[in-house]
């Protein structure tokens, strides 16, 4: 069966650009949203769903940054989570994702034009805040074999180390997802990014939230994590400090591992001569 009658082999043919900076365009990202229906970075909703289901409840108001043309709305609407306002930084990603969703009839979900970075959102107005391959670093593996790719950290150098332009905006991502978030609020990241680079940004002084992490998904590792504002503790501080080594998911693969963009930009060409 070739791609035009199998959907899914259609929805994997997507190629990324040339160099990983084109990610910070915003005009490959219109580009690209013209043309592509669906695509989801890292695992789609099914994957996690059970560990959404755990801790989001069904009343809850849930912010979703970069939605690109991600189905993840859906997946939350369809299990009850009705109180969604998705945003993106593509006005052509917004304008498709609002006539998507208004098609299946989903229309209580509000699709937004908006900078994360920048959130136009007033105070405490959100119980969850939630983001997929949004924002995270480029962690190398061990033998410096696989690089991770997502947003944020995209061209941010070394990830002990990154760039202070990367930190700026990291920061200021968290700092206003913290900001929209209600006085008990959540936030849930689900990346590949490591506990051991992601802690020193998630643990900074200006925030109050306590920091958790589930791992799921079969070969390479994916990280589930659960950031509950006003809960921060000693015991938190004392676990940034104390875990000074890198948790490496193993590299075996399977063969679906290998078919997604998410896996031909972390993987360190130059390594594998």
């Amino acid at each position: 069966m070739d791609a035009d009658q199998n959907p899914k082999a259609s929805e994997k043919k997507t190629i990324g650009p040339p160099t990983t900076s084109a990610y910070l365009d915003p005009h490959y990202w219109d580009e690209r949203f013209s043309d592509e229906e669906h695509y989801e970075w890292l695992k789609d909703y099914s994957h996690f769903r059970h560990l959404v289901q755990a801790h989001i409840k069904p009343n809850s108001s849930v912010l979703e940054l970069g939605c690109g043309n991600s189905r993840l709305s859906e997946g939350l609407y369809n299990d009850g989570i009705t109180a969604i306002t998705c945003i993106d930084l593509s006005a052509v990603a917004v304008e498709k994702m609002q006539e998507r969703l208004l098609l299946k009839g989903y229309k209580e979900l509000k699709v937004l034009e908006a900078d994360m970075l920048d959130l136009p959102f007033s105070n405490d107005c959100f119980d969850v805040v939630i983001e997929k391959a949004t924002m995270s670093s480029e962690n190398i593996c061990t033998f410096n074999f696989l690089v991770v790719k997502e947003v944020l950290f995209v061209n941010s150098g070394d990830p002990w180390n990154p760039q202070p332009e990367t930190v700026t905006k990291v920061m200021a991502m968290l700092e206003g997802v913290h900001r929209v978030l209600k006085p008990d609020g959540l936030f849930i990241s689900v990346s590949f990014g490591q506990p051991h680079f992601r802690r020193p940004f998630f643990n900074a002084p200006q925030f109050t939230w306590s920091v958790e992490w589930i791992t799921f998904g079969d070969g390479f590792h994916y990280f589930f994590y659960i950031l509950r504002k006003g809960k921060r503790s000693s015991a938190d501080e004392e676990l940034n400090q104390s875990h000074d080594k890198p948790l490496v998911p193993t590299i075996s693969m399977f063969h679906e591992e290998l078919e997604g963009e998410d896996y031909i930009f972390r993987t360190n060409i130059d390594e594998m001569d």
